[in-house]
């Protein structure tokens, strides 16, 4: 017999049910949640946990509740399919008893992408409306702000159902976030946020404004089906011209091979160029999902494997200045040290004045902290006002040199004006310019720079090609250093003297070029002199390569002192410039190729090139599209996949021999 609720049990719930409903609409609604992610999921556990120890509470309770009620702003219609929330779960033991349940043990694992939840209908294959979740029940029209996403086709292609409803997420991918709250006057909180009060726009224009993404990974109302599986379902939006996360997803077999992916993933996630909070398993046979069925709010047959709160609360104990290469005085915020989704956090970044404006933060603050991505920390909002919190003045002169302190008008950026003598930017230049995707200088970083710097060895990039010569004796006499260090560093100097093309274009610091845009550069022109002489136009031409970027290149061949130095580093280098000949080779001209494990001959970046001179395309992740993978030691649950797929894998020797 179902046990009944006392008078505080009952005060206790609807306390609760008012906070999420209250919490649900700022997220929902507002696009502005008022609450971390571990507050909400905890006030959400426990009413859960409630309504599932007095069932006569979970009528009208969270059990049944999905979203939040459509705005007024905006029209709404009926979903003909509810569309459904994910139940959450949280670590492995909570997986195995989801698991021990299902009728099908084969599992399709999707990253679980953090941005809003929308519904396309398509009739014969054209585009109609776009809905919001909403209430699950209802969701608020769209059509017109879906319809200036690229990613969302407005026409099928290929063979589809006279019907279907394609469901998935639109987001915002991390760099155009952060482009964005450069450049807009509204400051949002995170990926999430942004990607959600631009698409719930009055005015699409503003919608297409904005750089919005999306996926596909599920449906809806539909005609017919033609797949079995959800692996196959990915198959199918691809070919109707839909994106999804098939290139992160895996199959799995049991709670081992979930919790491998699991830790592989957050291993790895700051290479994943968009905001996850989990990932999402599904029983991959589409016939057992529909045997499963869906409790009131949620399907049965999947559930969310949530990642670590990424937001915590702590104390701002100071504000200090960190000025970069380029002279951009960036504002760090000192913090109380606090654990955040299991890494200390004491640092986080503030951006620019603007930024410590909008917070309106003050040293002694309570802040709410997040893991932007979850890597990079930031403030997102004052928690509470300290009693006697301190404003914090942003200085008009360079706290390193000096120098005078300017905003350029339009910038955001405050910077440092003295590039030619200030000894931060000189510092990150040579930081830069040392680096692994630069001249790779193994045994000169950070602490080496400033030590040269500061004894006045090295003013200059080409200074360290003459180090060894002009102070290798007096090196050998300092602490830390010896004859065989010595010689090891004169080795790797050497070494770095015959330099590509495209890694001298990336390691000389042209602002906005970055390691791609290099690449591309130095396949387009071929060698530096060309792109020297090349014009703002003939820049433009180029896929991938905007006004602003083709400007900023133009500007630094024209800049003397640019010039000086990079004539002065050219006397000590030999620059290798590319060969655009792809090597006729039918073992891997075209072949899909993943890398799994640790290669002894050759370093992860090195296999990847001499594959892509071969003709091969190489994938992060395997698929049913895959055709090689070449497995090195310790090869994880990528060669796990493979073997599960039936695709051919390649060990070290293998390889050697394809390329031979």
């Amino acid at each position: 017999m179902a046990k009944t609720a006392d008078l505080f049990i009952r005060a206790e719930h609807a306390d609760l049910m008012k906070k999420l409903n209250a919490w649900d609409i700022a997220y929902h609604q507002n696009d502005e949640p008022i609450v971390d992610d571990a507050t909400y999921d905890a006030a959400k556990s426990r009413v859960l946990e409630i309504e599932s120890e007095y069932p006569e509470l979970a009528k009208d309770g969270f059990s049944t509740h999905v979203g939040a009620a459509v705005s007024e702003k905006f029209k709404s219609y009926p979903h003909v399919v509810p569309m459904l929330s994910i139940s959450d779960v949280f670590n492995e033991n909570e997986v195995r008893d989801w698991f021990d349940k299902l009728q099908s043990k084969e599992l399709f694992v999707e990253l679980k992408v953090d941005g809003l939840s929308f519904s396309a209908r398509y009739e014969n294959g054209v585009f109609v409306r776009g809905l919001t979740r909403g209430s699950g029940v209802a969701g608020e029209d769209i059509t017109a702000n879906l319809l200036t996403i690229p990613d969302i086709p407005k026409k099928l292609s290929g063979d589809f159902p006279s019907v279907i409803e394609v469901r998935g997420e639109v987001y915002m991918a991390r760099a155009d976030f952060i482009a964005l709250n450069e450049t807009s006057d509204k400051k949002f909180a995170n990926p999430r946020n942004a990607a959600a009060g631009s698409l719930r726009q009055l005015n699409p224009a503003i919608t297409a404004s904005r750089k919005l993404s999306a996926f596909g990974y599920t449906y809806g109302d539909l005609s017919e089906r033609t797949w079995n599986t959800q692996s196959e379902f990915f198959d199918k939006l691809e070919s109707w011209g839909f994106k999804t996360t098939r290139q992160w997803a895996h199959i799995a077999q049991s709670v081992a091979d979930v919790q491998e992916i699991y830790n592989d993933v957050m291993l790895h996630r700051d290479e994943i160029p968009f905001d996850i909070d989990g990932l999402v398993i599904k029983v991959n046979s589409v016939a057992t999902q529909e045997k499963m069925g869906a409790r009131a709010n949620s399907p049965r047959w999947e559930i969310a494997y949530k990642f670590p709160a990424a937001r915590a609360i702590t104390k701002l104990n100071d504000i200090t200045i960190q000025v970069g290469r380029t002279g951009v005085l960036t504002p760090v915020a000192e913090l109380e040290p606090i654990n955040i989704g299991g890494v200390v956090v004491s640092r986080a970044t503030l951006h620019n004045a603007d930024e410590i404006a909008r917070l309106n933060v003050k040293i002694g603050d309570k802040v709410i902290v997040q893991r932007a991505g979850d890597v990079i920390p930031q403030i997102v909002a004052v928690a509470e006002v300290g009693e006697n919190a301190v404003p914090f003045v942003f200085p008009t002169t360079c706290p390193v040199c000096g120098g005078a302190v300017v905003q350029e008008s339009g910038a955001v950026a405050r910077r440092c004006v003295n590039s030619l003598s200030c000894p931060a930017q000189i510092r990150g230049e040579l930081e830069h310019f040392v680096s692994r995707h630069a001249f790779d200088i193994e045994g000169i970083g950070a602490r080496q720079i400033e030590l040269f710097t500061k004894l006045g060895w090295i003013k200059q990039a080409a200074d360290i090609f003459t180090l060894i010569e002009n102070h290798g004796e007096e090196l050998k006499r300092m602490d830390g250093f010896g004859a065989k260090s010595v010689s090891n560093l004169k080795s790797s100097i050497d070494k770095a003297r015959n330099v590509e093309l495209n890694r001298l274009i990336y390691a000389i610091g042209i602002p906005d070029v970055g390691e791609v845009t290099a690449k591309i550069l130095a396949r387009e022109f071929g060698n530096l002199e060309s792109l020297r002489n090349a014009t703002s136009q003939r820049l433009i031409e180029i896929d991938g390569i905007g006004e602003v970027m083709a400007n900023e290149i133009v500007s630094f061949f024209r800049d003397e002192h640019a010039m000086r130095a990079l004539d002065n580093l050219l006397k000590y280098i030999n620059v290798k410039n590319p060969s655009n000949k792809v090597i006729e080779n039918d073992l891997l001209n075209g072949k899909r190729v993943v890398l799994t494990g640790t290669l002894s001959k050759y370093t992860r970046d090195g296999a990847k090139e001499i594959l892509e001179q071969h003709g091969a395309h190489v994938s992060g992740s395997v698929s049913s599209k895959t055709d090689i993978v070449i497995a090195g030691a310790a090869a994880g649950s990528k060669l796990t996949d493979a073997q599960k797929l039936g695709i051919t894998i390649w060990d070290e020797d293998d390889f050697e021999k394809a390329i031979k």
